[in-house]
């Protein structure tokens, strides 16, 4: 690292070789041995650690079990489909019970999609029967809210914000988490405070928190902005560009004194037009205040 220390279990391993870091890693396509069956495929990497036959068999019997291969234990790798070949991969992962962390590289992205939705209710099976650390990769933010405990959100190189999938939509702690979860992203607006209350789209709005003078960025998500009634409080003037019907809801895009917004509205409630001004309401509880990209109220 860069900068302060890497810790497995307490024991400080940042100067440590990549033989004494003890990880595993899974990668992106799988690495197995096509000419080998899915039993020596899985053994192999205990065989390499000495590690006693009756041992390896019994470890290869319950790696194969979790992954639903008991029954292809004897076929070869090479005749398998690419989903049965990345369960290779993930088993080779797994199999040795001491490793202080598996490290997974995007494990999903060669699997169709219809199949990622099994093997990740797999993994995340595996995970609580063995308690081992994984660590997973991907730009799957739905990837990373459904199968993650604790989520980093990374961006050129620093950890912008660890959390919970729930703090990580709610509390986004930087622009860049708020813009890269959720589908669409967070809708970000221009804002000046001043003596507790906000100019933003040129309405003067009193402001809900203490807040420091000076320019802002408003943060709310679609899911919350809502429509309101002229000059509620709160709310801003916004020109509607468009209107999708998605069925399940409406979505409700806006231009705002050039902010773009969306909002996600039922699909049971009143739907303006094309050209029509409707007012949106910004300043609620979920809202989010933001300088320098960075989380401030």
């Amino acid at each position: 690292p860069s900068h302060g220390t890497v810790k497995f279990d307490g024991r400080d391993m940042t100067a440590a070789s990549p033989q004494e870091r003890n990880i595993a890693q899974v990668f992106q396509f799988p690495v197995i041995y096509d000419t080998m069956t899915v039993a020596e495929n899985l053994a192999f990497p205990l065989k390499n650690r000495k590690v006693p036959a009756d041992q390896i068999k019994k470890r290869v019997g319950e790696i194969a079990e979790m992954l639903d291969m008991s029954g292809q234990l004897n076929q070869r790798a090479a005749g398998l489909a690419a989903d049965a070949k990345q369960k290779i991969s993930l088993g080779r992962g797994l199999v040795r019970s001491d490793v202080s962390a598996v490290l997974f590289d995007e494990p999903l992205t060669v699997i169709d999609p219809h199949l990622k939705w099994q093997l990740r209710r797999k993994l995340k099976q595996i995970h609580r029967e063995l308690k081992l650390t994984l660590i997973y990769v991907t730009h799957d933010q739905v990837e990373a809210l459904t199968f993650a405990e604790e989520v980093v959100v990374m961006t050129r190189g620093k950890a912008v914000q660890v959390g919970s999938a729930e703090a990580l939509f709610e509390r986004p702690a930087h622009t860049f988490v708020g813009h890269f979860i959720g589908s669409p992203g967070m809708n970000f607006v221009p804002a000046e405070s001043r003596g507790g209350a906000l100019e933003v789209a040129g309405v003067r709005l009193a402001g809900l928190r203490e807040l420091p003078d000076g320019a802002l960025k408003l943060g709310i998500r679609p899911e919350y902005l809502r429509i309101a009634e002229a000059n509620a409080p709160g709310a801003i003037p916004a020109t509607v560009t468009q209107v999708q019907d998605v069925g399940t809801h409406a979505m409700l895009s806006a231009d705002a004194a050039g902010s773009k917004l969306k909002a996600r509205l039922h699909s049971d409630a009143p739907m303006p037009e094309e050209g029509d001004t409707v007012w949106l309401k910004v300043l609620d509880a979920h809202t989010c205040y933001y300088r320098d990209e960075e989380l401030v109220a």
